[in-house]
Parts: C-alpha cells; structure tokens; sequence
C-alpha cells in the first residue's frame, strides 16, 4: 500500500488540499470541514505526516505524557526528566495520571486527539498495550516502562528480568536468604518480566518460587504482608516489584513491630531517600529514570522527523545499590 498523502485525505473528506492544509496547521476553518477532514485524518492513517508538519511548525509545540501513577517515584522522576528536556526543546507537557486504569488511559489518548499534540509518551497497562496494534492515533506514540508486544511504536524500557534476577542472586548469594518471597505489579508487562526474571533466577539457584501478582491500589501490598506473616513458615526476605508496592510492604512489616532485616528482609526497586535509613539501608534496584525521560522525548522528536523508519526498542539496565 502506497504512503498515505494529502491529496488521499482531501478526497476522502471532500475538501480541497488547501483545506485540509490549513486545518491541520490549526488556522480558522468552517467547523463541518474541520470535523470531516479530522475524520479522514483518522481513516487513512494520516499521522506521520501530521506530527511532522507540526514539528516543524511548532503551532502545537505540545507533547502528551501519559503515567501509570504519578506517586509512584518511578514515574515522577521520568515525568520530571521528560519536562526538563522538552522545555530545553521549546515544548510544552501536558501530564495525565491513569492509576493503572484502562478507562482512563483511553480518555487521555482521545484528548490528545483532541489538543492536537505533537505526540506521546505513554506508560500502558498490559490491555492496553495489547490493544495498541489494534488501535490508530493521529499522532506518533513513544511507550516508556511498558513496551507493546510486537509493537509498531517506539519504546524505552528496562531490562526489567535481568534486574529482578540479580536482586534475587544479592539475596541469596550476598545474604544467605533461601525463602525469598516475590510480590509483582498486576496490572503492567513490567510486573509479568520482572516475576519472569525473579522465576527464573530461583530455580537457578535451586529454590522455590514463591511469587504472586498484587492489584494496584491502597490495601492490596499490606494485605499481602499480612498474609505473608500468618505462615507457620514464612519467607526470610520479601521482593516489591515497584516503588509503591516497596514503601506500603516495608511500613506494614514496621507496624507488625518486625524489624528489618533481622526479623526478615526485604528489597525492591527505586532508590529512594527513605530506602537508605530503614533497618540500616534496604537493597534497591535503581532505575536510570533521567536517561528514559531523555531518550523517549528524543524517541519521538525522531519518529516525527522520519515518520517511516522502523520501530525502536531501547533496552537499558538498571543498577543494584547493595545495603
């Protein structure tokens, strides 16, 4: 199928090319015009072309950044790195939290339809990064955290199960922990890799898994700590699977007046302050969030310049501050 023109999108809406040039550069046009040319946009799969004119033009000058959860220390570093380097580009961010929520994340996609952005950068949940190959936007999209599994857009994720395998290996080899215990994001492919990796690594060593996916929200993490401490044999040494889930584990495990790590051990990922003064420092892997925030915003300055070059995956590592 050839490319996609102008020409194809002022046929099918029944308009002049000068029509259609001068909606999308978002000057004044009759409102039935603007509606049947944003219509044809959207059928003939017009983006590439779109997100470029804008670029150049900067009459958007706006990207979308779309975060799993913004209390999430993860996510408010990234959001925080991906500001700093579009202001740097003259570009402004409009920022939606979705709370892991897949009825969220599809009325934020539709109002960046409807601003007209530039583009993207979008951490999804599984769904909707399954349903992604399935789903056209008039604007180009960089996922970050959550790739897409055969996905036609860019991403900047972390080797998520080469990450969780080593915290498992410190536990074990550096710790002496054998009952190691594994709690993952439900919701998110970052959850699935990183329990991949955790799996993986335990069997390795020649211990048994005991790993389980935890929904998002309030409750779910210090219901597991509960749960976890009703054994008659319970794990030696918990892993979180994410920032949240690390800081709501930890706090139930001091409520239940255990102390860390003689009583039992946990670690998890994201080196924040607090990790550092609990029971003398907890095990943390470090996500390189400054150099995900970067290399998606320049992810997508690329793909708006060169709208047909294949898609990229940036893998990247993360690094095990051992407490």
């Amino acid at each position: 199928m050839g490319r996609i023109g102008i020409k194809q999108v002022a046929a099918l809406a029944g308009v002049s090319t000068a029509t259609v040039s001068r909606t999308l550069a978002g000057k004044p046009v009759d409102a039935a015009m603007r509606a049947r040319v944003e219509q044809a946009v959207v059928a003939t799969g017009y983006r590439p072309n779109l997100a470029a004119r804008r670029l150049r033009s900067r009459e958007s000058g706006t990207i979308g950044l779309i975060v799993a959860d913004i209390r999430n220390p993860f996510f408010t570093a990234v959001s925080r790195a991906v500001e700093d380097a579009a202001f740097a580009k003259g570009l402004r961010v409009i920022l939606c939290n979705t709370d892991e929520n897949e009825a969220k994340e599809q009325m934020y996609l539709r109002l960046m339809e409807e601003e007209r952005v530039t583009g993207a950068i979008f951490a999804p949940t599984r769904a909707s990064a399954d349903a992604l190959a399935r789903t056209r936007l008039t604007f180009p999209l960089v996922l970050i955290d959550r790739a897409a599994p055969a996905s036609q857009h860019d991403a900047v994720v972390l080797d998520n199960a080469g990450a969780c395998a080593e915290l498992v290996r410190h536990l074990h080899m550096a710790r002496g922990y054998t009952r190691i215990a594994g709690f993952f994001g439900a919701a998110s492919t970052t959850g699935r890799e990183r329990r991949e990796g955790y799996e993986r690594a335990m069997c390795e060593l020649g211990l048994e898994p005991d790993g389980c996916f935890l929904d998002h929200g309030n409750g779910f993490a210090e219901a597991a700590v509960d749960e976890i401490l009703r054994r008659p044999a319970r794990p030696e040494a918990l892993i979180a699977s994410n920032g949240v889930m690390l800081v709501q584990m930890t706090r139930a495990l001091l409520k239940a007046g255990l102390a860390i790590p003689r009583d039992i051990g946990i670690a998890g990922f994201d080196d924040e302050p607090w990790t550092e003064i609990v029971g003398g420092g907890l095990t943390v892997m470090a996500q390189p969030t400054e150099e995900i925030g970067r290399s998606a915003l320049q992810m997508l300055l690329d793909r708006c310049a060169n709208p047909d070059s294949a898609a990229r995956r940036l893998v990247l590592q993360a690094r095990c501050i051992a407490r």
